[in-house]
């Protein structure tokens, strides 16, 4: 149990601030994503937190052939 704890306490998260940053977006643009399921989050408290896995697929995912 606490390995895994630990393992989890490494992975790399961003806060969707971040992302709205990064993305140059507004960030209700990021808590949409969130809201409709296309972008999975965990919530601590009032902040939404994204595994850095998981926004990497979320951008594949929107990537244009």
């Amino acid at each position: 149990m606490i390995k895994r704890l630990m393992a989890e306490a490494k992975k790399e998260y961003y806060t969707a601030r971040e992302l709205a940053d990064k993305l140059a977006v507004n960030i209700m643009t990021i808590y949409r994503y969130i809201g409709a399921g296309k972008l999975k989050a965990y919530k601590l408290g009032k902040e939404f937190r994204i595994e850095r896995a998981e926004f990497e697929r979320f951008m594949n995912k929107a990537k244009i052939k």
